[in-house]
C-alpha cells in the first residue's frame, strides 16, 4: 500500500513536470520564431585634438566619431561627429558666428577619400563657452562594390583643416581661427565591413556632382564637388509610345562643397535643368526637365532644389532603367551659369515596366436589343417565376475584390502553433496517466 501511494505521487509529479516542460518549450519556440534579428551596433572612436590659442582656450578637445558596423556593397554609411562644449578665454559677444570644421580620412576603397563636415551657429547672448546645437554633424561614405573593409581615421597634420578648426566671427571686428591638430584616438580607427545585407543606407543615391563655371567666369569656390541626394520616382505603369513621367527630387548634402551662385548669376526666375539617363524599351538616351529656383542671390549658396518632372517616351515594351544625369543652372540648359556633371559609374538605377500601347483594353459592348430593318410580328409569352432565397445572410465578395487580409501568404498560421502545443500537452498528460497506472499496478 505504501509503494502504491509513493508511485502515485511520483506519477503526479512526473506528469506535472512534463506539462511544465512542454509549456516552456512551446513558449520558447514561439518567441524564437517571432523575435527579430538583432540590429548591428554602431562603432565609436574618441578622438582628442590639441588646440592652439585663439578665440577658444588652448588645450584638448575630445570628439566622438560614430560609424556603422557593416555596409552593403555600393551602399552608403553615415559617419557622425559628436561635438563637445568648447570654452573661451573671455566672453564672446552676442551675435558671434561660430564655425566648426571636421576632417576624417577614408580608406579601403570608400569614397570620398576625405570626409569634411562643417557646423555653424550664432551666439544669442554673450558667453564664455559654446555648446553646438545640434551637437552632431554627419558625412556619408560610399562603399565599393566589393572588397573592403572601409577604414575611418582622424584627419592628419596635412589635412585641411588639420583635424578640427574653430572659427569665431563677431558681428563687428575680425574673425579668429583656432586650429586643433590630432593628438590621439581610441581605437586608432574604425572598420566597416562591406558585405551583402550590411547596414548603412542603400536606398539613397548620393551623387557627387562636379560643378564648374563657363569659361571666363572665375570664382574661388569653383570647381566644386557638390553632393546631392537624388531620388527618382518612376511611374507605376507605362505604355509604349506614350510619355512616362518621372519625379526627380534632389537634396544638397553638407558632406561636399556648397553650391554657390557666382557673380552674375541670374536672379530673375533662374531655373534648374535636370537630365536623366535612360536605357531599354526604346527609350531615348537622355531626357530633360526643368524647375524654377527660389530665393537665390548672387554670392550666396543655393540650398534648396525644386522638384522636377522629367518625361521619358519608350517606343517598345520592356523595362526602362534610369540613372541620374547632369544638372544645369541659369536661364538656358545649353548656356548655363553653373554646369554640374554626374559621374558615369556607381549610380543607383531605377526601373519601370513598359506595357503595350493599350494598357487596359475595353471589351466590346453589344446591345441586348437586336436592330431590325423591317417590322416583324411579335409573339408575347407570359411566365411567372418565383424566387425563394435559400440563405438571406449569405455574404458576397465585392466584384472589385476587397482586401480581406494576407491569409496564408504571410507565413505559418498561428493556429499551427496552438495545435502543436495542444498536442504536446495531451501527450504529456497521457504519459503521466500511463506511468500512474503502472505504478498503481506495481
Amino acid at each position: 500500500m505504501l509503494m502504491s501511494q509513493v508511485g502515485r505521487r511520483f506519477a503526479r509529479k512526473t506528469a506535472a513536470l512534463g506539462l511544465a516542460s512542454t509549456l516552456v518549450v512551446f513558449v520558447c519556440s514561439v518567441l524564437a520564431l517571432s523575435s527579430p534579428a538583432q540590429a548591428a551596433v554602431d562603432k565609436t572612436m574618441e578622438v582628442t585634438y590639441t588646440c592652439a590659442s585663439g578665440s577658444f582656450t588652448a588645450g584638448d578637445v575630445k570628439v566622438t566619431i560614430t560609424a556603422p558596423d557593416t555596409v552593403a556593397p555600393s551602399g552608403t554609411a553615415d559617419i557622425k561627429w559628436t561635438l563637445p562644449t568648447i570654452t573661451a578665454p573671455s566672453s564672446l559677444a552676442a551675435g558671434t558666428q561660430i564655425m566648426i570644421e571636421g576632417n576624417l580620412t577614408v580608406g579601403g576603397g570608400g569614397t570620398p577619400a576625405a570626409l569634411q563636415k562643417t557646423h555653424t551657429g550664432t551666439l544669442s547672448t554673450a558667453a564664455t563657452s559654446y555648446t553646438p546645437s545640434p551637437n552632431t554633424m554627419s558625412a556619408t561614405v560610399r562603399a565599393p562594390s566589393s572588397g573592403g573593409p572601409i577604414t575611418i581615421g582622424p584627419g592628419t597634420a596635412s589635412s585641411t583643416p588639420k583635424g578640427l578648426r574653430i572659427t569665431a566671427k563677431p558681428s563687428t571686428g575680425t574673425e579668429t581661427i583656432t586650429e586643433c591638430t590630432f593628438k590621439s584616438a581610441t581605437p586608432t580607427s574604425l572598420s566597416i565591413a562591406v558585405q551583402a545585407g550590411g547596414g548603412g543606407d542603400t536606398d539613397d543615391d548620393i551623387v557627387a556632382y562636379n560643378c564648374t563655371l563657363p569659361s571666363g567666369n572665375t570664382d574661388a569656390d569653383y570647381p566644386a564637388t557638390v553632393d546631392i541626394k537624388v531620388v527618382m520616382t518612376p511611374p507605376t505603369s507605362a505604355s509604349a509610345n506614350a510619355d512616362a513621367s518621372i519625379s526627380w527630387t534632389g537634396t544638397i548634402q553638407s558632406t561636399g562643397d556648397p553650391l554657390k551662385a557666382p557673380t552674375g548669376f541670374p536672379t530673375t526666375s533662374p531655373k534648374m535643368f535636370v537630365t536623366v539617363k535612360a536605357s531599354g524599351a526604346g527609350a531615348p538616351a537622355t531626357a530633360t526637365g526643368e524647375g524654377t529656383l527660389t530665393s537665390v542671390t548672387a554670392g550666396s549658396n543655393i540650398t534648396t532644389l525644386p522638384n522636377v518632372t522629367v518625361k521619358v517616351k519608350p517606343t517598345t515594351t520592356g523595362t526602362v532603367s534610369l540613372t541620374a544625369g547632369d544638372l544645369a543652372f541659369g536661364t538656358s540648359s545649353t548656356s548655363p551659369a553653373i554646369k554640374c556633371t554626374a559621374p558615369t559609374t556607381g549610380l543607383k538605377a531605377y526601373t519601370f515596366t513598359v506595357g503595350n500601347s493599350t494598357t487596359s483594353p475595353s471589351p466590346t459592348t453589344t446591345s441586348p436589343t437586336p436592330t431590325t430593318t423591317s417590322p416583324r410580328p411579335t409573339t408575347t409569352r407570359t411566365a411567372t417565376l418565383t424566387v425563394t432565397p435559400t440563405n438571406t445572410r449569405k455574404s458576397q465578395t465585392p466584384k472589385a475584390g476587397a482586401d480581406t487580409g494576407a491569409g496564408g501568404t504571410m507565413g505559418p498560421d498561428g493556429r499551427l502553433f496552438i495545435l502543436t502545443g495542444t498536442g504536446l500537452v495531451a501527450a504529456a498528460a497521457i504519459g503521466g496517466l500511463v506511468m500512474r497506472r503502472r505504478s498503481v499496478k506495481g
